[in-house]
C-alpha cells in the first residue's frame, strides 16, 4: 500500500528583498535527516512556474517562482516577491532584510524512492509542488545566492515609452496574477495530498473505515485483502498507513524522547548492535625493540523488543453514525495511552517487560550538584563540561517543567536571570547553548534525585519499532451493553547503548 504525504526539504540564506534566486536543493550532500535526491527526480518542475509560499502556509502566498532548473550543484529557482499586490509579500521582504528568515523549502510529495544505509532515502522520482520562505533550512547545502532589488530611479524616457512600458507591466502583472491564483486554488483544495484524478479516499482507508464500522464479517474479499498491508497478521488487522502515521505523530507530544532520541525499526524479537569494549594500547620503542601486542576486544549490545496492549469501547451508535470520524475517534484515545506508558518507560522503564529507561540505565556518570536541596547555575555548567567535547558539541538537556522553572528563575548577583529563553518563533529555547527536551515523566528537584540528564541522547539511546499499530475487532464482548471493544498493541524496544555519552546531575552536598 502506498500514501503519499508533502514533504518539506531545502535551505537558503538571504541578502535583501525584491527578485530571488538561489539553490533550493543540494545534489551533493543529504540532507539533516538523511536524504538524497537524484536530479532526475526533479524533471517534471523543469520549467514550470511555482508558487512561493511562506513557511508551508497555503494562505500566505507571497510570489512566484518564475523559473526551476536542474544544474550540476543543484536545483535552482528564480522568481519574486509581490512586494505591490501583496501585504504579506512586504513584511516578508522586512523579514528577509533583518535576517530573520533565512531558508528555503521546498514541498514535494515523494513517488519513488529507496533507503540508504545508515538512514535515509534516495529519492528517484517526486512532484514539486512549491517552495517556501522558512526560517528554518532542512538542507544546510541549498542557499540563496542573490536577492536583488528592484531599481528606484530610472533614465529619463518619453511619455509614449512610459506609457508602452505601462501597458506592458500591466499585461505581466495580470498573468502572474492569473497564475498565482490558480496555484492558491489548487494548492486550498482539500485533496491536494492525492493524485490529480483522485477525488476519493484510498481502497486501503475505506476498507479499514469498514472493518472498524462492521467488522471482517460483513466485508467483501477485496476489502479484506486491502487491510492486510503486512505479512504479520496474526495479532490482527494492521491499521492502514494513515492511520500508523497519525499514531505516531501524536506519540512525539506524549513521548518527547523520541525528539531526541535514534528511532529505528526491526522484524525480529530484539536487535543486536556491536560495541567496541576495549581499544589497541599504543607505546614508543627503539629501533630494533620488541613490539608488544595490541588487541581491540568488542562485545554487544542486545535490545529486547517489548509489547504494550490497550483497548477502546466504542458505542455501536458512534460507529453507525457516518458524519462522525471514527479513526479520529479512536486514534486519539489509543494515542494518549500509548504515549503515557511509553513516555514512562523511556525515561524511567526497569527492562522487565518495558524497555530499559535513561534514567535507569547503568554505567552513566553522575555529577553532584553541590546543594541538597537545589540546582545551582555552577552545577549546571559543571555538568555540561563533565561531557567530553565530542558528545557535548550535538548535547541536549532532559527536565521536567517543574525544573525548568526553578533553573528560569536562577539570578545573578544584580538580580537578572541567567538564562534568556527564545522569543523568536520557531526557535527552540537554548540554555547553555544546547536545546532542551521537557519531558514529564523526569524525577522532581529532591534530596538524592536526578532531575536533569544532558548528552547526546541521538548516539546514547536507540529506539526500535516492532509493530507500529495493530487492532483487532471485538463486536461480541461488549454486545450487551452496545458497544464495540477494539484491541491494539504496538511492539517497541529501547536502551542505552552508549552510557559515556550521557551525564545526570545528582542533587547532592558531595
Amino acid at each position: 500500500m502506498t500514501v503519499e504525504f508533502l514533504e518539506f526539504k531545502a535551505a537558503f540564506t538571504a541578502d535583501d528583498t525584491g527578485l530571488v534566486e538561489g539553490k533550493a536543493w543540494d545534489f551533493s550532500s543529504a540532507d539533516r535527516v538523511g536524504d538524497i535526491i537524484e536530479p532526475a527526480a526533479f524533471a517534471s518542475a523543469i520549467g514550470k512556474s511555482l508558487p512561493m509560499l511562506f513557511a508551508h502556509d497555503q494562505a500566505q502566498v507571497v510570489g512566484t517562482w518564475e523559473s526551476v532548473a536542474v544544474e550540476a550543484d543543484g536545483l535552482k529557482v528564480k522568481g519574486r516577491l509581490l512586494v505591490d499586490d501583496v501585504a504579506r509579500a512586504k513584511e516578508v521582504r522586512a523579514l528577509l532584510r533583518a535576517k530573520s528568515v533565512t531558508g528555503l523549502s521546498v514541498g514535494f510529495m515523494t513517488k519513488k524512492a529507496a533507503p540508504r544505509k545508515g538512514g535515509g532515502r534516495t529519492i528517484t522520482d517526486l512532484d514539486l509542488m512549491e517552495v517556501s520562505l522558512v526560517a528554518i533550512p532542512a538542507h544546510p547545502g541549498a542557499l540563496i545566492s542573490s536577492v536583488k532589488e528592484f531599481p528606484m530611479t530610472t533614465e529619463t524616457k518619453t511619455i509614449e515609452d512610459l506609457a508602452v512600458e505601462l501597458k506592458a507591466a500591466n499585461d505581466n502583472i495580470l498573468a502572474v496574477t492569473k497564475r498565482l491564483e490558480t496555484a492558491e486554488t489548487a494548492l486550498a483544495r482539500p485533496n491536494i495530498l492525492r493524485a490529480a484524478n483522485d477525488n476519493e479516499p484510498t481502497p486501503e482507508r475505506k476498507a479499514f473505515t469498514g472493518f472498524l464500522r462492521h467488522g471482517v464479517e460483513r466485508m467483501d474479499a477485496t476489502e479484506v485483502k486491502a487491510l492486510v498491508v503486512s505479512d504479520d497478521t496474526r495479532g490482527g488487522y494492521l491499521a492502514p498507513a494513515e492511520f500508523q502515521t497519525e499514531i505516531l505523530k501524536n506519540l512525539v507530544e506524549y513521548s518527547p524522547v523520541r525528539m531526541a532520541a535514534r528511532v529505528g525499526s526491526t522484524a525480529a524479537s530484539s536487535v543486536i548492535l556491536p560495541k567496541r569494549t576495549g581499544t589497541p594500547t599504543a607505546s614508543w620503542v627503539g629501533e630494533v625493540e620488541t613490539r608488544s601486542e595490541t588487541n581491540s576486544t568488542y562485545g554487544q549490545v542486545e535490545i529486547p523488543v517489548h509489547e504494550m496492549a490497550a483497548y477502546v469501547d466504542v458505542s455501536v451508535q458512534l460507529l453507525e453514525d457516518a458524519a462522525i470520524n471514527v479513526e479520529a475517534e479512536v486514534a486519539s484515545d489509543l494515542a494518549e495511552e500509548f504515549g503515557r506508558l511509553e513516555g514512562v518507560a523511556l525515561v524511567n522503564g526497569n527492562g522487565f517487560k518495558k524497555p530499559t529507561g535513561i534514567m535507569s540505565a547503568a554505567g552513566i556518570t553522575e555529577v553532584i550538584s553541590g546543594s541538597g536541596t537545589a540546582i545551582t547555575a555552577d552545577s549546571l555548567i559543571s555538568l555540561m563540561y563533565d561531557l567530553p567535547a565530542f558528545y557535548r558539541n550535538n548535547g541536549a538537556w532532559m527536565m521536567n517543567g517543574t525544573t525548568l522553572a526553578a533553573i528560569m528563575k536562577l539570578k545573578d548577583s544584580t538580580n537578572q536571570y541567567l538564562w534568556q529563553p527564545s522569543y523568536q518563533a520557531g526557535q527552540p529555547s537554548l540554555l547553555l547553548g544546547r536545546p532542551i527536551v521537557e519531558a514529564i515523566d523526569m524525577p522532581d528537584i529532591a534530596a538524592d534525585a536526578f532531575p536533569i540528564v544532558f548528552g547526546d541522547f541521538n548516539r546514547a539511546y536507540r529506539i526500535y519499532d516492532r509493530v507500529a499499530m495493530s487492532m483487532l475487532r471485538d463486536p461480541y464482548t461488549q454486545a450487551t451493553t452496545g458497544k464495540v471493544r477494539f484491541h491494539a498493541r504496538r511492539r517497541v524496544g529501547a536502551d542505552v547503548v552508549m552510557a559515556e555519552a550521557l551525564r545526570k546531575l545528582k542533587v547532592s552536598a558531595s
